[in-house]
Parts: C-alpha cells; sequence; structure tokens
C-alpha cells in the first residue's frame, strides 16, 4: 500500500494499529506522513495526538527510524519520497533476498524486516528524557526524570497501603493503561484485565513488588524509579566541600589567567581579521563605478561604540524586524544618514569566514536593485553588517496589507517585477561572478523612498563559477513556498532555482496574496495551483487583486501571469533566463511559449497537517527562512 495522501481525491493513506495483540479492531496509533514543523515526517499518533516523529526528511532518509539505515543486516531499506501532482507517498524497498516490511503494533511501535524483525522503542515513548523521536510531553508533577515502567514477572504484596483498580472498557489498549497510571500519582504499576490485552488493572498505594523468576508467574508492568542517594547524601557533601576548599585559590588564579589569555586572543583575533578584510579589493574600491556612473563607495569598518551610539544601545524601539541570522536595527548617523543594522546572532551558525564571505559578495555585486552595504562593525563575538536603510520597509509590507496595498498601482507593481528581474539578471550574468540567491522572496525585496526594489539579505547565496550551470547540496536551505520542486525535493539548485522563486513573486504581485494564502480545507491548491486554473480555464484575470481595480493594461497584465507560469514551471529546463524574462516583460509583441504545468504539490488536510505556512510579522524586513548555513 501507499503511505501519504493525495491533494486531488483528499484520501490520507495511514497504518492503524490493533486495539491489541489478539483484537483487530482499530487501535488507538495510527502512521501517516505529514508535513510536521515544516518539513516532510513520519508521524505517529495516538488518539490523534503526536505520540512520534521520525525527524525531517533528509533526502537519504529519517533520523529516528534506525531500523532503515542498519547497513549491517540485509534488512536495509531504501526509502524515497514520490511527489505528483496528485500529492505526496513514500516508498520503500530492500536488498535482494529479504522481505521488506511495515508494521504498526498496538503499543504503537513500529516494525521492520523479515517477520518485523526489527522494533523501533522498546516498551513505551515518553518523550521527556530521550532523542529518539518521542513527542516532548510534559512531565507530571509527581514523577522525576528517569521514572519508567518495566516489565517484570511476579505480584504486588497485598497490604492495607495498596489498593486495585479495574477498568473493564474493551476499548483501552495497553498504552491507555500506561497513561493512566502514569499521570496518577499514586499508581505503582499496572496489566491489562483481560486475556485479549485490553482493560485495565491497576496497582496504586506504597506496596512491594515480589519478582517470581519461576517462568510461571504473571508479567506487569511495574513503576521503576532512580535509585534515591539521600542515606549518602552527607558523604557527597564532606567531598563536594572539601573539593571545593582543595580548588577554590588555584581555581580562581586559573580563570584570571585563562580570562586575561582569551581577552588578549580575541583582541588578537579581531585586529588580524580586520586587517584581512582591509586588505580585500572590496574595501578599497575607488576605480569602480556602477552603470548608472556612480563611484562604488569604499567599505568602512565602524567600532562597536559608533554603532551603539546609532542604534541607542540596540534599543527594542529601534528594531526593524528579525531575520534568520538574528535581528534588524534601525540606526542614525551624526551626519544625519540612516542606516540598518544587521547584528548577527552568535548562535545563528555563521562563523567568521562565512561573514567575510558574505561581506565582500554583496561589496562586489553592485546594482541599483541590489541593497547597499557600506561596512560591517567587529566586536569580540559580535559582528553586524551595516546596510543603506530603506523607508519603506519590504515589497511584502505593503503587498499583503489591506490598506497599504492600494498605495501599489499597477505601474508601480510592474516597474517593482521589471527592477527585480534586472537584479536577478546581474546576479546571474553580469556580476563578476555568478550568484545564486536561494531565498528570494516577497520579504527580501526591499523598497526605497522612490518604491524601487532591491533584492536583500545575501546570507544564503551561493556562488557559481562561470562554467558552472548547478550544484547539488544534502541540506536545504530557503522558504517553504518559494523553493524550487528539484531544490526542496533532490537539493538540486541553479540559476533556475531563483527563476522559480521570481515567478512566485510575480504570481503575488499580481493576486495580492501569499503563495500559501489558498490552502484551505475546501482548496488545497497554493496560489500557484489556483493561478494555473484559471489560465487553463482562460479566467486569468479573475487572479487580479481587487485593489487595483480596473486601473491595469490588461494585455500587459496578462503577459506578466503568463510569464509568471513560464517561471514556476515544474521543470528546471522548460524555464526562461532572466535575459528572455525581461525581454518578455518588455517586449509586447513578442510571441510566449505555451506554459506547461507548474510545481503546485504543497497542500494540508482538515487538520492541517502539512502546512508549510510561515508567520510573517507585519514590519519584518525579513521572513524566518530555512537556514542551514553552509559554507560558500
Amino acid at each position: 500500500m501507499k503511505l501519504g495522501y493525495n491533494l486531488t481525491t483528499r484520501q490520507n493513506w495511514t497504518l492503524t494499529s490493533w486495539l491489541s495483540f489478539s483484537v483487530p479492531a482499530s487501535g488507538a496509533f495510527t502512521l501517516s506522513l505529514e508535513v510536521f514543523e515544516n518539513a516532510f515526517q513520519l508521524v505517529i499518533r495516538r488518539r490523534d495526538k503526536v505520540y512520534w516523529t521520525s525527524g525531517a526528511w533528509n533526502n537519504q532518509g529519517f533520523p529516528f527510524l534506525p531500523l532503515f539505515h542498519d547497513s549491517a543486516t540485509i534488512y536495509q531499506y531504501n526509502l524515497n519520497l514520490v511527489s505528483d501532482k496528485d500529492g505526496m507517498f513514500l516508498q520503500f524497498d530492500a536488498t535482494e533476498g529479504s522481505f521488506p516490511s511495515l508494521a504498526l503494533n498496538s503499543d504503537g511501535d513500529i516494525l521492520g524486516g523479515y517477520r518485523f524483525t526489527y522494533t523501533l522503542f522498546k516498551d513505551f515513548c515518553y518523550g521527556y528524557e530521550s532523542q529518539d523521536g518521542c513527542f516532548s510531553s510534559q512531565l507530571p508533577e509527581c514523577r522525576k526524570d528517569g521514572d519508567k515502567f518495566e516489565q517484570k514477572s511476579g505480584d504486588f504484596i497485598h497490604t492495607s497501603s495498596i489498593t486495585t483498580e479495574f477498568y473493564d472498557n474493551a476499548s483501552i489498549s495497553i498504552v491507555d493503561c500506561m497513561h493512566k497510571c502514569w499521570e496518577h500519582c499514586s499508581c505503582v504499576g499496572f496489566t491489562t484485565a483481560s486475556g485479549n490485552g485490553t482493560g485495565c488493572r491497576i496497582w496504586n498505594g506504597n506496596g512491594d513488588f515480589r519478582v517470581d523468576e519461576s517462568g510461571n508467574a504473571v508479567q506487569r508492568y511495574v513503576l521503576v524509579s532512580p535509585k534515591s542517594s539521600k542515606g549518602k547524601t552527607w558523604i557527597w557533601i564532606v567531598i563536594g566541600v572539601a573539593v571545593f576548599i582543595a580548588l577554590l585559590v588555584s581555581g580562581f588564579v586559573c580563570y584570571i589567567i585563562m580570562r586575561r589569555r582569551k581577552l588578549q586572543d580575541e583582541k588578537r583575533k579581531e585586529e588580524t581579521y580586520i586587517r584581512e578584510l582591509t586588505a580585500v579589493d572590496s574595501f578599497n574600491t575607488a576605480n569602480l563605478k556602477e552603470e548608472d556612473g556612480r563611484e562604488v563607495q569604499d567599505l568602512k569598518i565602524f567600532s562597536f561604540g559608533f554603532i551603539l551610539e546609532a542604534t541607542n544601545n540596540f534599543s527594542s524601539e529601534k528594531m526593524l524586524g528579525e531575520g534568520g541570522f538574528g535581528p534588524v536595527y534601525k540606526g542614525k548617523f551624526p551626519d544625519g544618514r540612516e542606516v540598518a543594522v544587521k547584528r548577527l546572532s552568535r548562535t545563528s551558525g555563521q562563523g567568521l569566514v562565512e561573514f567575510k564571505n558574505e561581506l565582500i559578495l554583496i561589496a562586489k555585486v553592485q546594482h541599483t536593485n541590489l541593497v547597499r552595504v557600506l561596512g560591517c562593525c567587529i566586536h569580540g563575538d559580535e559582528k553586524m553588517l551595516i546596510y543603506e536603510y530603506m523607508p519603506n520597509k519590504s515589497l511584502n509590507f505593503f503587498l499583503f496589507d489591506p490598506a497599504r496595498k492600494e498605495l501599489l498601482d499597477w505601474q508601480k507593481r510592474f516597474a517593482i517585477i521589471e527592477g527585480i528581474a534586472q537584479g536577478l539578471l546581474y546576479l546571474h550574468k553580469y556580476s563578476r561572478m555568478r550568484v545564486i540567491h536561494r531565498d528570494l522572496k516577497a520579504s527580501n525585496v526591499l523598497l526605497d523612498e522612490n518604491m524601487n526594489p532591491k533584492i536583500a539579505d545575501f546570507g544564503l547565496a551561493r556562488i557559481f563559477k562561470q562554467n558552472e550551470m548547478e550544484a547539488v547540496t544534502g541540506r536545504v536551505v530557503g522558504t517553504y513556498g518559494y523553493m524550487a520542486p528539484e531544490f526542496a525535493m533532490e537539493g538540486t539548485f541553479s540559476i533556475k532555482s531563483d527563476v522559480f522563486s521570481f515567478g512566485v513573486i510575480i504570481l503575488e504581485i499580481v493576486s495580492g496574496r501569499r503563495n500559501t494564502s489558498l490552502q484551505q480545507i475546501d482548496r488545497p491548491l497554493n496560489l500557484i495551483g489556483y493561478a494555473w486554473e484559471l489560465w487553463k480555464k482562460g479566467c486569468a484575470l479573475e487572479l487580479k487583486d481587487p485593489a487595483l481595480e480596473d486601473l491595469c493594461d490588461t494585455e500587459q497584465f496578462l503577459r506578466v501571469i503568463h510569464v509568471g507560469l513560464l517561471c514556476v514551471q515544474e521543470g528546471a529546463a522548460d524555464r526562461p533566463t532572466m535575459s528572455d524574462v525581461i525581454s518578455m516583460l518588455g517586449n509586447g509583441s513578442m510571441s510566449l511559449p505555451i506554459a506547461k504545468q507548474p510545481a503546485f504539490f504543497t497542500g494540508r488536510d482538515e487538520a492541517e497537517s502539512y502546512s508549510s505556512t510561515i508567520n510573517i510579522e507585519e514590519c519584518s524586513v525579513n521572513d524566518c527562512s530555512i537556514t542551514t548555513v553552509e559554507a560558500r
């Protein structure tokens, strides 16, 4: 059978467990393929609540499904996610001579291999203590780390301090019994109430459990806690005090010495790094000129104190938004010039090498439709980029706001589309290095005081050699909804990946809608699929943003939609280059090729399990991107 979902028929292929080992009624668990936490994952649900997840699909498998990766056995599975126009499903096979299989038992465990040799986890999935995919759950106040149930043969010693409860409900499974006991503070053990594995028998109190190793005793699940060390607490106190006294003086001295050395090393590293940056040609660009004849401004290294003063000590009132690599602040220099300060987070993963690459990259690609970097600031672990300030924020600030979008008439929208196209053409063809942006979206298109677009945020960009056409990465970066299908599914990217993202932006500009805004229960398609449906029916004018009313050139409007659909075609080879795009947009008499079916494989079910929509702050200069950092 398939394991996945069909967007056309809205059918969801899942595995459902038996109620118990001998009762084939529908049990408490289901296994399905879902888009969970913005990634394709296998998800086990218990009574419709997430119980276990496989981890994000990484083109080789799922991190928390080791039985599919065991190369030491003949039962190694070969996994593949298959996407077509109707949906997404999981397929697998195994080496010759083995019998690939997949089952979900009544305990919520995934079984695989010949005669189900392998199991995913033993007993139960707690979630609070492991990194094996068990979904995080809150630990009850009466339980502590390390508490779990173990299966033992024997019985509880019945005294006045222990009581027994019975639940004869035939629809209760052993895992339901476990959760009843786990959440009841006085419960110390449980088992099923009947021979067919249904119902519950629960022991409450402080009774001891007597182990019977004769082999004839009934097995029960008994609560096991970490051994208490209260009786030896005084020993550890004496040892701790002795060690503390012995190391206090020497430790303090060592700390002072190491702290001084660290400060000296940081200062030396900072000085060395600044010398490396100032030696780069990008910091001596007086002889370079832009296309309009203006000289390219030298990059400058600003002091940390200067930036603190400009941003009012990084005041929250100065924050413009939160980007993939950290917050962005508005600053004002003493000469009155306004700037944007991108403060790289210490946990962003972007090191000095990547920082230098991004700085030099932006400095060397100078174009009127690319945001200009003015310099940088380095102070210890702090790394900052200083950009020219864009007073009108980003394209999505206007485009997706019901009131502000009315300021974007058709002439402005068409000029923004042309400006973005010119910026991409420069990156792909005319700059001194071929650059693939890889995160082009409405929030990364900034608008100056005249509403001219400027492409920003090159943190995920990759540089290509002139003879290099495409590359493959095992770490997919970007934003769902804008990523080309070959990039999202296979990690293959090229200039055609940016063309796909540009096509999505075109459809968003003409419609005034986000690509993911149409993913509703009664319409599983995204904006791309909706535009394609209208185009096939000859009703493309229905895509027009109501804010435009009748104030647009109909022929030009339809040509722009046609170009947008050409850019989002599923096959990368079918998409035009940016040179072709600019010719198509600027030459109204030029005949356009017939658009083929685009890639629109995203959707969601009734529980919104497959949604990849990312919430965007209204005034943010950058949406949250999927940012796995890798050296360029």
